[in-house]
Protein backbone atom coordinates (compact mmCIF):
# COMPACT_ATOMS: atom_id res chain seq x y z
CA UNK A 1 0.00 0.00 0.00
CA UNK A 2 0.97 3.45 -1.02
CA UNK A 3 1.07 5.78 1.78
CA UNK A 4 0.44 9.77 -0.13
CA UNK A 5 2.82 12.49 0.56
CA UNK A 6 1.41 15.66 2.32
CA UNK A 7 4.91 17.82 1.72
CA UNK A 8 3.93 17.76 -2.00
CA UNK A 9 0.42 19.92 -1.28
CA UNK A 10 2.79 23.02 -0.28
CA UNK A 11 1.70 25.11 2.80
CA UNK A 12 -1.65 26.00 4.06
CA UNK A 13 -2.10 29.97 3.74
CA UNK A 14 -4.94 31.84 4.60
CA UNK A 15 -6.18 34.63 1.96
CA UNK A 16 -6.76 37.95 3.82
CA UNK A 17 -8.20 40.31 0.95
CA UNK A 18 -11.88 39.40 1.53
CA UNK A 19 -10.80 40.61 4.97
CA UNK A 20 -8.83 43.87 4.60
CA UNK A 21 -12.03 44.71 1.81
CA UNK A 22 -14.54 44.54 4.33
CA UNK A 23 -12.48 46.33 7.25
CA UNK A 24 -12.18 49.14 4.83
CA UNK A 25 -16.13 49.13 3.96
CA UNK A 26 -16.66 49.19 7.30
CA UNK A 27 -14.39 52.55 8.14
CA UNK A 28 -15.86 53.93 5.28
CA UNK A 29 -19.52 53.23 7.10
CA UNK A 30 -18.13 54.39 10.02
CA UNK A 31 -16.82 57.91 8.72
CA UNK A 32 -20.07 58.70 6.26
CA UNK A 33 -22.57 57.85 9.23
CA UNK A 34 -20.38 59.84 11.62
CA UNK A 35 -20.77 62.93 9.69
CA UNK A 36 -24.04 62.87 8.36
CA UNK A 37 -24.90 62.89 12.36
CA UNK A 38 -22.34 66.01 13.09
CA UNK A 39 -24.31 67.70 9.94
CA UNK A 40 -27.51 67.20 12.02
CA UNK A 41 -26.66 68.80 15.04
CA UNK A 42 -24.53 71.43 13.37
CA UNK A 43 -27.39 73.07 11.59
CA UNK A 44 -27.95 76.55 12.81
CA UNK A 45 -31.32 76.66 15.15
CA UNK A 46 -31.58 79.42 18.09
CA UNK A 47 -32.72 76.87 20.67
CA UNK A 48 -35.16 77.50 23.21
CA UNK A 49 -34.14 77.92 26.75
CA UNK A 50 -35.70 75.57 29.91
CA UNK A 51 -35.33 75.84 33.55
CA UNK A 52 -35.44 72.10 34.26
CA UNK A 53 -34.65 69.10 32.23
CA UNK A 54 -32.19 66.13 31.44
CA UNK A 55 -28.77 66.40 30.12
CA UNK A 56 -28.11 64.62 26.48
CA UNK A 57 -26.88 61.34 27.37
CA UNK A 58 -25.69 58.78 24.57
CA UNK A 59 -27.65 55.84 25.14
CA UNK A 60 -27.34 52.74 22.62
CA UNK A 61 -29.90 52.86 20.24
CA UNK A 62 -31.18 54.20 16.81
CA UNK A 63 -31.78 58.40 17.13
CA UNK A 64 -33.43 60.61 14.11
CA UNK A 65 -32.73 64.14 14.58
CA UNK A 66 -35.37 66.69 12.82
CA UNK A 67 -34.23 70.26 12.73
CA UNK A 68 -37.55 72.86 12.20
CA UNK A 69 -36.52 76.09 11.61
CA UNK A 70 -37.36 79.67 11.80
CA UNK A 71 -39.09 80.25 8.70
CA UNK A 72 -40.96 76.47 9.60
CA UNK A 73 -39.32 74.20 6.91
CA UNK A 74 -38.72 71.02 8.36
CA UNK A 75 -34.42 68.97 7.84
CA UNK A 76 -33.62 66.00 8.50
CA UNK A 77 -30.24 65.03 7.31
CA UNK A 78 -29.72 68.07 5.64
CA UNK A 79 -32.73 67.60 3.41
CA UNK A 80 -35.90 69.77 3.38
CA UNK A 81 -39.29 67.64 4.20
CA UNK A 82 -42.38 67.97 4.82
CA UNK A 83 -44.35 66.36 7.56
CA UNK A 84 -45.85 63.51 5.75
CA UNK A 85 -42.66 62.18 4.14
CA UNK A 86 -41.50 62.65 8.26
CA UNK A 87 -44.10 60.31 8.94
CA UNK A 88 -42.93 57.81 6.03
CA UNK A 89 -39.75 57.54 7.79
CA UNK A 90 -40.21 57.08 10.65
CA UNK A 91 -42.89 54.11 9.95
CA UNK A 92 -39.57 52.64 8.31
CA UNK A 93 -37.48 53.34 11.29
CA UNK A 94 -40.07 52.22 13.88
CA UNK A 95 -40.46 49.10 11.94
CA UNK A 96 -36.79 47.96 12.19
CA UNK A 97 -35.81 49.66 15.48
CA UNK A 98 -38.42 49.08 18.43
CA UNK A 99 -35.97 51.75 20.94
CA UNK A 100 -36.41 54.12 18.12
CA UNK A 101 -35.70 58.02 19.26
CA UNK A 102 -36.28 61.12 17.84
CA UNK A 103 -35.04 64.62 18.93
CA UNK A 104 -36.85 67.78 17.55
CA UNK A 105 -33.86 70.92 17.32
CA UNK A 106 -36.52 73.66 17.09
CA UNK A 107 -35.79 77.46 16.73
CA UNK A 108 -37.06 79.24 19.82
CA UNK A 109 -39.41 81.88 17.39
CA UNK A 110 -41.60 78.26 15.98
CA UNK A 111 -44.92 78.69 17.21
CA UNK A 112 -46.41 75.40 18.41
CA UNK A 113 -48.97 75.22 15.55
CA UNK A 114 -45.57 74.10 13.27
CA UNK A 115 -44.30 71.74 15.80
CA UNK A 116 -47.89 69.93 16.22
CA UNK A 117 -47.94 67.48 12.96
CA UNK A 118 -44.51 66.14 14.21
CA UNK A 119 -46.18 64.98 16.97
CA UNK A 120 -48.64 63.89 15.25
CA UNK A 121 -46.64 61.51 12.96
CA UNK A 122 -45.01 60.38 15.88
CA UNK A 123 -48.64 59.70 17.66
CA UNK A 124 -49.60 57.62 14.27
CA UNK A 125 -46.50 55.84 13.76
CA UNK A 126 -45.96 54.52 17.59
CA UNK A 127 -42.70 56.72 18.13
CA UNK A 128 -43.25 57.06 21.95
CA UNK A 129 -39.77 57.96 23.01
CA UNK A 130 -39.35 62.06 21.44
CA UNK A 131 -37.19 64.47 23.11
CA UNK A 132 -36.87 68.39 22.47
CA UNK A 133 -33.27 69.79 22.85
CA UNK A 134 -33.37 73.38 24.76
CA UNK A 135 -30.78 75.09 26.65
CA UNK A 136 -29.90 76.29 30.07
CA UNK A 137 -30.81 79.56 30.82
CA UNK A 138 -27.49 81.90 31.42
Amino acid sequence: MRLPKYQDRGSLEFNMTPMIDVTFQLIIFFLVSSHLAQQEIQVDVDLPTASSGDEMKDEPGRRMTVNLLADGRLLLAGEAIDAEELGRRLGLERRTNPQFELRIRSDRQVEYGRVKPLLRQCLLHDVWKVTFAVVKPS
